[in-house]
């Protein structure tokens, strides 16, 4: 369990194919800043980009650790198949704040960057967010984008899909890998977790055809 608030920006820095043909995943390697694997060990949970993902091998004289990404989770995220700029977030501990909401690490879309601009001090992001996650998209919901817990501004839905406006405050753009995007960029999606419950919740109890 995660809380969207991005403890570290990382760097793959190595992506090595586990084997030959779109069936087998990759073997990343991510450096991270000087002292942020003090704390972990082997078999522990890092958010990449938002996508729950576990320590296979720690490489301290690098600050950097090894990880294995599958074929589905390639398949179903964005940004962790190539070197580039990455979210970290440690898994959450029992005694820590939440400061963002809860996050599960499980990525339920790829969103597609429209709009990312300076407005003032702040950025204003726009993501264009598959049709069916729509409905768990509201005004001053939460929403995850590449791990980082947001609030939403604004939603438009069209035929293209639904689109949110996002506010970033410059300690946002500045202490995670969000500075990097740009128009057409994909990012990793995931809603808010008590919405995807209340969803489930009401469907079972409309009632059913006979």
């Amino acid at each position: 369990m995660f809380t969207g608030i991005i403890t570290g920006v990382g760097h793959i820095t190595d992506s090595a194919d586990l084997g030959e043909g779109p069936g087998h995943g990759k073997r990343l390697t991510v450096r991270c800043p000087p002292g942020y694997l003090d704390d972990a060990g082997l078999g522990d949970s890092i958010a990449i980009n938002g996508a729950c993902m576990t320590v296979t091998r720690l490489l301290p004289e690098n600050h950097a650790f090894s990880l294995d990404v599958s074929a589905e989770s390639l398949d179903k995220t964005a940004g962790l198949d190539r070197a580039g700029p990455v979210n970290l977030e440690k898994a959450l501990r029992a005694n820590d704040r939440l400061g963002g909401h809860l996050v599960s690490g499980h990525v339920d879309g790829i969103g597609h960057v429209s709009h990312f601009a300076q407005v003032g001090e702040s950025w204003e992001l726009r993501v264009l967010a598959p049709a069916a996650l729509g409905k768990f998209l509201a005004y001053k919901g939460s929403i995850t984008i590449n791990g980082v817990s947001l609030t939403v501004n604004r939603v438009t839905d069209s035929a293209q899909g639904c689109e949110i406006s996002i506010n970033l405050i410059p300690h946002t753009v500045q202490n995670t890998a969000l500075h990097a995007l740009q128009a057409g960029a994909r990012v990793n999606l995931e809603i808010d977790l008590i919405a995807r419950y209340v969803e489930r919740m009401l469907g079972s109890a409309a009632p059913k055809a006979a």
